[in-house]
């Protein structure tokens, strides 16, 4: 199985809040923190990706904020992720240049290969099965929607990089990692374990479980 690269997405939940979420991550060995707040005010989304970004800077990890571009260009933050219902790939790397990443959420091949030709820099893919941590959920996708995508993506010669998303828990990441995706986001499985930082580094970690 190839390296695994972890991506986290912050939550906010009755325990946590999203700094203590994207810290615990950060703690465990991830270094690719997405900050997530649907809903919220700009001012609270910026007030917070601003105490995040710091953050990331001192594990040097990479610091992505959802659909906010204007934000992610104001405070120069890595870059960007777009959900469906979110601003064009096309329009985001208008505004941003070719500095920043850009991420696009995708549920079809045919959403894969509209991202890829707009100048996305990733695929977030999914949902795996059915996570409560979203609204307006996409089909579900499973093992055997990854293959295909990933096989579609081979033909087309489309090379991206193709994270999974969605419901995903540990004893999941082997088989999904097998379809040939470069990676999978976890938020929910991360927060509700005991340790949340033991877990983000057993994660981490299970490639090299799987390759003893």
């Amino acid at each position: 199985m190839r390296p695994m690269e972890l991506q986290f997405i912050t939550h906010f939940t009755d325990t946590y809040s999203y700094y203590d979420s994207a810290r615990m991550a950060l703690e465990g060995g991830c270094r690719w923190i997405q900050l997530r707040m649907k809903d919220a005010l700009v001012s609270e989304v910026e007030r917070e990706a601003l105490r995040l970004q710091r953050l990331c800077k001192d594990y040097g990890a990479t610091f992505i904020i959802d659909d906010h571009v204007e934000l992610v260009k104001k405070i120069h933050a890595d870059g960007v992720h777009l959900g469906k219902k979110d601003m064009p790939v096309a329009e985001a790397r208008a505004i941003l240049g070719k500095d920043f990443i850009i991420g696009g959420t995708a549920n079809t091949f045919e959403d894969v290969k509209m991202h890829y030709e707009a100048g996305a820099d990733y695929i977030g893919c999914g949902p795996f099965r059915f996570t409560t941590t979203k609204k307006n959920l996409s089909p579900v996708l499973g093992l055997e929607g990854y293959r295909s995508i990933v096989s579609q993506m081979k033909e087309a010669g489309i090379h991206l990089p193709i994270v999974a998303i969605g419901g995903i828990t540990f004893e999941d990441i082997p088989s999904i990692m097998a379809t040939g995706v470069t990676g999978i986001a976890l938020s929910g499985t991360i927060l509700r374990a005991d340790n949340p930082i033991e877990e983000t580094r057993r994660i981490i970690n299970i490639e090299k479980i799987n390759n003893k």
